[in-house]
């Protein structure tokens, strides 16, 4: 196998950025959508195309989240002023009419913002601003919604940080009773808000939003390469995303890349010493919940099989790759030798960050990593995920096609190296710690790993 002659074919390949066209024509893919349904019956064809292989399903009935209305009204004695917005996912409705309350401006709602105001939030409604989500000095909006609402805040705001950038969305609660209402707004929103504050007086809002919850039957879909040994590398990315796009960069990038890997490298993969597990998980916009549905779902046996997960999310908005390494020096070790054949020169980024699913596999010990573009760069156009600005002319062809040959790097250098990182220990406060909910364990499984529902 030369591996260098496919870094040409993928180059040159047609497939890759029709298979980018084909993802964002579906539409953002918002988990239970008809647009997720959609993609989701497209991608198991396409990836049965390209792997000649039977496509596996993960399946499981969930508890979903469905978007109804949502208004952000500006109060004030002379007029009043509807702002654009959005509820965020999991955001549980107001009473018919909506809730009327004061708001505090936490600016960027870090940690010191949330104690200073002290005991001024409780009853009133948190207003902070979103971030560039990939830096190490992030705050996950998570983080800032769960802080508001256990300091007894009435309702949660977050803002755009920027301009003319539209509404923001993202997840929010857990979908339970001690949720707050959540909604995104735009960076123009959150000034004005903040601008109507008068000396002692605070911004004064109506909030209304209509939600509901159904069950609904998810999917992550996988294909199975036996390689020599009963040792596994899985190649994954998350195939849902947020219905104000297209959801392009993030993740239609991650899932055209996984396509073109398993394209290429899987004709081969029965002559490696390791098999190639190819996932797509579902819900990950959620808390990751698809992925950790699966990995609920194997025995210990089956876990230590898995020697290394690739995680594809978000390849492209950027010239620089990186790769989420959690402070593991032996996965960082890997990425730097396998990429020295081909691809792109990838940057570690060490600490532990739960922004995707290879964290959920790294909480069970197993290493892994997340291939990404752009961090620590405020000015990357992956800054525009979670709001209308992901749509696919965003996506550089170079940028898509050197991420892809890197993904296929790393995938090939797992799938035949003698060593590879081994598992480890994990440490008990990997419960969770970054926000992210707990997923509610499936409702009568329709599925579980292995069946088979072929196409």
């Amino acid at each position: 196998m030369d591996v260098t002659s496919m870094y040409g074919q993928i180059w040159q390949s047609s497939e890759l950025m029709d298979d980018i066209d084909a993802i964002c024509s579906h539409g953002g893919r918002f988990a239970g959508s008809e647009s997720e349904l959609r993609s989701r019956e497209w991608v198991r064809n396409r990836l049965r195309v390209a792997t000649g292989q039977v496509v596996q399903s993960h399946a499981f009935r969930f508890r979903g989240w469905e978007r109804g209305m949502s208004r952000v009204t500006l109060l004030s004695s002379t007029d009043h002023v509807e702002l654009a917005s959005t509820s965020l996912v999991l955001s549980p409705a107001t009473p018919p009419g909506g809730i009327e309350t004061d708001v505090v401006d936490l600016g960027h709602g870090n940690v010191e913002d949330f104690a200073a105001v002290g005991t001024r939030l409780h009853g009133r409604a948190a207003l902070v601003r979103h971030s560039f989500p990939f830096s190490t000095h992030h705050v996950h909006r998570r983080m800032k919604y769960r802080w508001a609402r256990d300091a007894g805040a009435s309702a949660f705001l977050i803002a755009n940080c920027r301009p003319a950038g539209g509404v923001v969305t993202g997840s929010s609660g857990r979908g339970e009773d001690i949720d707050i209402p959540a909604a995104g707004i735009t960076y123009e929103a959150g000034e004005r808000i903040a601008r109507s504050a008068g000396g002692e007086t605070l911004p004064r809002i109506r909030l209304e939003i209509d939600s509901g919850q159904r069950e609904w039957l998810a999917e992550n879909l996988y294909v199975e390469l036996p390689g020599q040994t009963d040792e596994w590398v899985i190649l994954c990315a998350h195939l849902d995303g947020h219905d104000l796009a297209e959801s392009a960069m993030d993740n239609g990038s991650g899932v055209a890349a996984v396509l073109e890997v398993a394209r290429r490298l899987g004709p081969y993969v029965a002559d490696m010493r390791r098999g190639l597990r190819i996932m797509f998980f579902t819900v990950e916009e959620w808390g990751l919940w698809g992925s950790e549905v699966y990995l609920n779902s194997l025995s210990e046996e089956q876990r230590r099989a898995i020697r290394l997960v690739i995680n594809l999310d978000t390849v492209v908005g950027h010239p620089q790759l990186f790769a989420l390494t959690s402070e593991r020096q032996d996965v960082e070790r890997f990425v730097r030798e396998a990429v020295g054949a081909g691809g792109v020169p990838v940057a570690p980024i060490r600490p532990v960050l739960g922004n995707s699913d290879h964290y959920n596999f790294f909480r069970a010990g197993i290493p892994s990593l997340r291939l990404i573009a752009g961090y620590d760069d405020p000015s990357a156009l992956s800054s525009l995920i979670l709001t209308p600005g992901d749509t696919r002319d965003k996506i550089d062809p170079g940028q898509l096609r050197m991420a892809t040959i890197t993904a296929l790097s790393l995938t090939a250098s797992a799938c035949q190296s003698g060593e590879l990182p081994e598992h480890f220990e994990p440490s008990p406060d990997l419960s969770r710690t970054d926000g992210w909910g707990t997923p509610p364990a499936p409702v009568e499984p329709s599925a579980v790993s292995g069946d088979v529902t072929g196409t």
